[in-house]
């Protein structure tokens, strides 16, 4: 028995990752990062050294972007570089220089200079970021260079804010730094540092006090260069494990994990989302950012919604899986969310409540420790006075609802009236149960907290004007405290209670309006046949749903054209470049998004099956449902079934072609075969003959060589009709028929089409019945001979020898009819209308032929005189095919 005692093969998970890695890099330009830990260390002159020394070994190097800020050793190192024009954007009366992207992907070289990756691009740039527009310049397939310092990266914002005392307003994503091809580290020592700051070579004169105050000490600078150098040497470790899996070097592996954090637009998200991002990138792991909206938050949606949208964003730039989810509990839904995707770490902040009101409500993170079993709970501190002060502010903008509490007192006091008026009928303990009905209206008509004081005051007014003594808060009777605290009690069971069903109802409404959206939606698509139907349904569907102004793009050629618009919607150049964008960066721009954010409608990519296939703009008459949420799931699923109902016309149409080209084959293979056995048949009898003839010319008497060669002669003649048959076909076919019209005599087509068939019909007996007086009629007379020749001979091939063929010919009003009859067997009726079909043929009786061309072309030539033929069986056998032609307007009348 033969044993492994190694297997030194990658493992088939490290090849996929592999695999897909290449794949994401195929045909996109590849990203190096100069990186620093501190303005001045020198990332702009190390960029432009590497960048003359690839000049040098001829590759090809533009500065798109470089900013020298005035030194002189900068702006010598751009000497020989070709310099990119900025574009100069207007803002406040200003002009404004920014990077070009258009002039870059239009010079396309092979490597980039753009410096300042965190720069905040002037309002009315296409993007709002520069490191958006070096990601799209990536996608164009040009290697771009870059500098960034490490406080700008977007998980360290918090940790940096906390070392320098400075928040970094400028801040980049972190899967940039992940997705960089090569990261230089710029590095010098703090002090060479704050020497050249105090040499002029970092800032002006006037600043550097400033920043040295602030800034530019000795603790943050080696703090900050601490965190530079970690980084870089946490994606060496990344490059070298991925080296060693690929290579199946043994390792130690680390186990697979899986964090989660949720969004709740609390003032801790951010720090919440940079802490779980920094954990996730300790332990290479996957991580996923959940905002989960319970019914009772729908009364702060409004005020939470610009915070939970930026949070949700915050964690999507920083390499989260993000998702909204609607629930009645957040503790239940986090923990179900964890176990369907395998999570095994949820991170939450530590609760900064008092205890007594941790008492009364347990705090999330205790739901959670409860429901969440074999998962980990990691628990993240947060400042006890920042998160005060930060609610308190949130707090002074929520505007108090006086008039629940209002309203609350009123009923309270209307219900002591009632009381004080039924006092003599009534005893205590039904008093009761008219605050306990106070209590139950407050709490269908108000909120939870009013509904909440209305069981206070209820037993406050109680005790006040009907328990001894009277018309004071004391009580003589021990007993009543029960009573109060009973009443009390249900108060708070039958408020609680009634928020959570209104809560729930809201919820299910909230829910049952969506999907009402989307069946609407899925059944006017799916009834749709025509891509003009599919546009007019979800222009239609979002004006009634979100009372949306809708616009389809779809491409014509290299450019978008506009098929279908709400009523009075236009756009103008900018909004279809805007439009354009989205298209072939296959992402989201225009209004509430961070592209071209100065649009007036939003742009959706129709996106299936890794196609785009044109663009949604929308335009909302709501500017908050820009950053709703669960509007723009709305939106995007209302352009995920318009992209797959566009997809299925497309395949529909794609099926159609196939069937064409189908159906195409195989006539052009009945054609084949019927010339092949059509064709060769006189062939071969042309053939004999003349070989007789030749051989044994001399041996054969006159009558027999006459024989032969009106045998010769007739297949000729038949050969002669069938190429006739098929040249008149392809000419019906491309739409190549000419007519020669002429007013023609009847007699003299019919004279034609006998004189034609004149040896055929040598002993055959034609009856023509043809009444004196018919008119002139206008028509292609050789074209129209053919169409009678045609009937003529399929008549002969049918009809027995002993029974005549039949000729007549009559008026009506509009309509000159002739018609040709024979006495042959019949069609059967099922084959009646197929028989003017191109190659149908009904089975003919022996030594009869053809290629089943003869009456199709008859048909098309009648049609295009404007008349019509058809066929009908005779009562004694045989059939008769009526043609019809029409009349000169001055005859029919």
């Amino acid at each position: 028995m033969t044993t492994m005692e190694n297997d030194n093969r990658p493992s088939p998970e490290a090849m996929l990752r592999l695999a897909k890695a290449e794949e994401a890099e195929a045909g996109r330009g590849r990203l190096k990062l100069f990186l620093g830990y501190a303005p001045g260390v020198g990332k702009t002159y190390t960029m432009l050294e590497v960048a003359r020394q690839h000049k040098r070994d001829g590759r090809d190097v533009v500065a798109a972007y470089v900013e020298s800020h005035g030194r002189y050793e900068t702006d010598a190192l751009l000497e020989g570089l070709e310099v990119i024009a900025k574009t100069l954007i207007d803002y406040q009366g200003v002009k404004l220089p920014e990077l070009n992207i258009d002039a870059v992907l239009a010079r396309k070289p092979q490597v980039a200079l753009v410096d300042e990756l965190a720069h905040t691009n002037v309002p009315g740039s296409r993007h709002e970021k520069r490191w958006q527009d070096i990601e799209e310049i990536l996608a164009a397939g040009i290697d771009v260079y870059t500098t960034v310092n490490i406080q700008h990266f977007e998980s360290l914002n918090d940790v940096v804010a906390q070392i320098t005392g400075v928040t970094v307003r400028e801040t980049v994503p972190d899967r940039l730094l992940d997705l960089a091809a090569e990261i230089r580290l710029v590095d010098i020592p703090p002090e060479d540092l704050l020497q050249r700051l105090r040499e002029g070579k970092v800032y002006i004169p006037e600043q550097i006090a400033r920043a040295t105050e602030n800034f530019f000490r000795d603790g943050n600078l080696i703090a900050l260069r601490e965190l530079s150098l970690r980084r870089a040497a946490e994606r060496v470790d990344v490059e070298m494990l991925s080296y060693m899996e690929t290579r199946a070097i043994p390792g130690p592996w680390p186990v697979a994990e899986r964090l989660l954090v949720c969004v709740s637009g609390s003032p801790f998200g951010e720090k919440l989302i940079r802490t779980t991002r920094r954990l996730a990138n300790t332990l290479k792991a996957q991580w996923f950012a959940v905002y989960i909206e319970t019914p009772g938050s729908g009364k702060y949606l409004q005020e939470n919604r610009e915070r939970v949208w930026r949070d949700l964003r915050l964690a999507e730039s920083l390499g989260a899986q993000v998702a909204t989810l609607t629930a009645t509990s957040v503790a239940g839904a986090a923990v179900d969310y964890a176990v369907r995707h395998n999570v095994t770490r949820i991170v939450v902040g530590k609760p900064d409540r008092s205890r007594w009101r941790n008492f009364l409500r347990p705090p999330l993170v205790d739901e959670i420790i409860g429901l969440s079993g074999p998962i980990d709970v990691h628990v993240v501190s947060i400042a006890h006075k920042q998160g005060i002060k930060t609610a308190r502010a949130m707090a002074r903008q929520r505007p108090f609802p006086w008039t629940g509490y209002v309203e609350s007192f009123f009923l309270v006091a209307g219900a002591s009236l009632a009381c004080k008026l039924l006092q003599p009928f009534l005893a205590q303990t039904n008093m009761i149960m008219i605050y306990l009905l106070a209590v139950v209206a407050a709490s269908i008509r108000l909120e939870q907290r009013p509904a909440l004081l209305s069981a206070l005051l209820g037993v406050l007014a109680f005790d006040f004007f009907f328990v001894p003594p009277f018309l004071s808060f004391a009580v003589a009777d021990t007993e009543y405290l029960i009573t109060f605290l009973a009443l009390f009690t249900v108060g708070i069971v039958i408020s609680t209670l009634m928020a959570k069903v209104r809560e729930r109802a809201e919820a299910v409404r909230t829910r049952e309006v969506q999907t009402d959206s989307l069946y609407c939606l899925s059944r006017d698509l799916a009834a749709a046949a025509r891509m003009e139907e599919v546009l007019a349904a979800v222009i239609r569907n979002s004006t009634e749903t979100m009372n949306a102004r809708t616009v389809v793009l779809l491409p014509e050629g290299e450019h978008l054209e506009i098929k279908d618009a709400s009523q009075g919607l236009t756009l103008d150049m900018k909004e279809c470049a805007v439009a354009d964008w989205a298209f072939r960066n296959r992402q989201a721009a225009g209004h509430g998004t961070e592209t071209l954010n100065s649009a007036s409608l939003l742009y959706l990519p129709l996106r299936i099956s890794g196609d785009v296939l044109g663009t949604l703009g929308v335009s909302l008459a709501n500017e908050t449902g820009y950053r709703d949420s669960q509007t723009r799931r709305l939106l995007e699923a209302f352009a995920t079934q318009t992209a797959m109902a566009m997809e299925r016309i497309q395949l529909s149409r794609q099926a159609e072609q196939a069937n064409i080209l189908k159906a195409r084959e195989n006539l052009e293979r009945a054609l084949l075969n019927s010339i092949s056995h059509d064709l060769r048949s006189p062939l071969v009898s042309i053939a004999g003959a003349l070989s007789a003839l030749r051989d044994t010319a001399q041996q054969r008497n006159d009558q027999a060589r006459r024989e032969l060669l009106d045998t010769a002669w007739e297949e000729a003649g038949r050969l002669n009709r069938f190429v006739t048959n098929l040249l008149d076909m392809t000419r019906l076919e491309a739409g190549e028929l000419l007519l020669k019209k002429e007013a023609c005599d009847v007699q003299d087509l019919v004279g034609c089409a006998l004189a034609a068939l004149d040896q055929r019909l040598e002993k055959r007996r034609v009856d023509v019945s043809l009444p004196a007086g018919l008119p002139l009629v206008t028509m292609d007379l050789v074209l129209m001979t053919q169409v009678l020749v045609n009937l003529l001979d399929n008549a002969l091939k049918y009809a027995p020898p002993q029974h005549p063929i039949e000729i007549s010919a009559h008026t009506d009003e509009k309509s000159l009819i002739i018609e040709v009859a024979d006495h042959g067997p019949g069609i059967p009726d099922h084959d009646l209308k197929r028989i003017f079909d191109k190659f149908y043929r009904i089975p003919v009786p022996e030594g009869a032929g053809g290629t089943g061309l003869g009456l199709s072309i008859c048909k098309g030539i009648v049609e295009a005189h404007g008349g019509t033929i058809r066929a009908d069986n005779r009562g004694g056998g045989g059939i008769r095919i009526t043609m019809r032609l029409p009349l000169p307007e001055e005859t029919g009348r």
